[in-house]
């Protein structure tokens, strides 16, 4: 089986090459699109069995890639959309995979394409008018899985987000902390920018965690979170960043 993978972010892309690869090593991974206009060249002239794909990519809205182009292709798609959004899904019979994806979820996914494959077909038109319908500008919440347990996060709860050892976690205002498939420059993609701000390279803050700003050396500002930060990260505006943070915080 041919399968072409369409998702902006790299290390998701190869997270989900290499678990479908230990689900059947027979399965062929044919490329590994990142945007809408490489992902429309490239489907003009291949035509993979399967296709998953990602929804929001860095320049817009996977859905259209099928706006510009005929793509009769079996697809499943890969999101971190709200669950009323997934809810569109359902009616219109598109399956999907609710990130961060399980192996379990994946190896179901293969599965049903291998009993019916026309069920992976959906009406494009009709999911994303349902979609345009009752999308919100802003993500209102994000949905974690751990083990069997789902939980609901609202945007508005998590505290701040912050990138260690390659991997992205959230942490709520009761202190909680969970792991998330997403980068922080996709995070700021749907964030809502008045209530979030990227203060450096590992760090997006909600300004309700802020408690106290204090000037540091080279113009930065010192921030005192709570909850507090972990250690190795570092609630400090940039250099560059400083007078946008000003900005920000005085609107």
């Amino acid at each position: 089986m041919n399968i072409a993978i369409i998702e902006d972010e790299s290390l998701a892309a190869d997270r989900l090459e290499q678990m479908l690869l230990e689900i059947d090593p027979q399965l062929t991974i044919m490329v590994k699109l990142k945007t809408i206009e490489e992902s429309v060249t490239w489907l003009k002239h291949h035509t993979p069995d399967l296709l998953f794909v990602d929804i929001q990519l860095s320049d817009g809205l996977s859905f259209s890639i099928f706006e510009q182009i005929r793509v009769d292709v079996p697809l499943i798609f890969t999101t971190a959309y709200d669950q009323y959004a997934i809810k569109a899904f359902q009616l219109n019979s598109v399956h999907y995979l609710l990130k961060p994806i399980r192996k379990k979820d994946l190896e179901e996914s293969i599965e049903k394409f291998k009993r019916l494959s026309s069920a992976l077909r959906p009406d494009l038109k009709e999911l994303l008018n349902t979609l345009k319908t009752n999308n919100s500008p802003f993500k209102k919440r994000f949905i974690i899985q751990i083990g069997e347990q789902i939980l609901k996060i609202e945007s508005e709860s998590v505290a701040y987000f912050y990138a260690l050892e390659k991997s992205v976690f959230l942490t709520t205002f009761q202190n909680k902390t969970y792991t998330l498939d997403l980068s922080l420059d996709k995070l700021m993609e749907m964030l809502n920018p008045d209530l979030f701000f990227r203060i450096n390279r590992k760090m997006i803050v909600n300004e309700h965690a802020i408690q106290k700003m204090v000037a540091y050396s080279r113009s930065r500002i010192k921030l005192t979170l709570n909850p507090e930060e972990p250690k190795h990260v570092d609630a400090l505006v940039s250099v560059e960043r400083t007078p946008e943070f000003k900005k920000w915080i005085e609107k």
